[in-house]
């Protein structure tokens, strides 16, 4: 199954391209990356997804791979979340959204801060209104490595095996070179520097805490938080408070997984989703 590219437009006409796989009739799913990712780090879950009845929709958010980096710079929680609005409209239907890290947040915000329909339903990919701070900060440092650019793919390599040690060090130039553009004879990360140097992380900053207290408030759509085991951005304490707040939603851990889920055990994650898709999305569409 090939997938098409197709491109959607963001808040206030942004350009978001995405890959579409499935039956354009299906219902859809739209998958957000994480920060510092794109369209590609879902693996081969979206395919497998289509291939039990669904559309699958893996977008680059804004600033991110493909897509337009902000004219103004804003990679405010607004913006991404609006993002989402703009393409579930032009999907025709609201689909279930599922979101890593940042694309989690800006899920949950879209889906909770509205007061319109947004979705049919919502999986957060190990991201929680609280998370561990420790685990963020490795992020953001992990970021900002690599804004000076790399010699070489070796080099990006190296830095992506620090960072996520639980898996076996490659060197995969097809797979790097969809995240990664080489300018000037160095190796750059495919996203604008601009999204970082914002001070953005994965988390709304403190003084917006209450803004997740009201969105979460305000899910009444099925929800799913599938956590790694290895993570070190959602603890126990996370899961705990999420499970009191959404004590409706189901919550599935993957062993062997740290933060990218996906890139970790993708055929668990795909499971998991799979399965939720069939025994809590499927008897709510009629």
């Amino acid at each position: 199954m090939d997938p098409e590219q197709v491109v959607f437009e963001g808040f206030e006409g942004l350009r978001l391209v995405a890959d579409v796989w499935g039956d354009a009739d299906a219902w859809p799913l739209l998958y957000l990356h994480g920060g510092g990712q794109t369209r590609h780090a879902w693996g081969s879950t979206a395919e497998k997804v289509a291939s039990q009845g669904w559309q699958a929709v893996t977008i680059d958010l804004r600033g991110h791979g493909d897509s337009d980096w902000a004219p103004n710079g804003d990679y405010s929680f607004t913006a991404f979340g609006g993002d989402v609005v703009a393409v579930v409209d032009q999907l025709g239907r609201p689909p279930v959204l599922v979101g890593a890290s940042l694309g989690g947040m800006s899920a949950l915000l879209a889906e909770g801060t509205s007061d319109r329909t947004v979705s049919s339903g919502l999986i957060l990919v190990d991201i929680t209104p609280r998370t561990n701070r420790e685990g963020i900060d490795r992020i953001k440092s992990f970021m900002t490595s690599g804004l000076g650019g790399f010699d070489s793919l070796e080099e990006a390599a190296d830095a992506i095996a620090a960072y996520t040690p639980q898996r076996t060090r490659r060197v995969n130039p097809t797979g790097l070179m969809k995240v990664l553009r080489q300018r000037d004879g160095r190796w750059y990360w495919h996203w604008d520097p601009a999204f970082i140097q914002q001070d953005r992380t994965e988390v709304l900053p403190d003084p917006l805490a209450g803004l997740l207290d009201v969105a979460v408030s305000n899910i009444h759509v099925p929800t799913m938080l599938v956590r790694g085991l290895l993570s070190d951005v959602v603890d126990q304490e996370g899961v705990d408070h999420f499970r009191a707040t959404m004590p409706g939603a189901t919550v599935v851990d993957v062993a062997g997984a740290s933060h990218m889920i996906a890139g970790d055990r993708n055929d668990a994650f795909t499971d998991a989703v799979v399965t939720f898709l069939r025994d809590e999305i499927l008897p709510t569409l009629g």
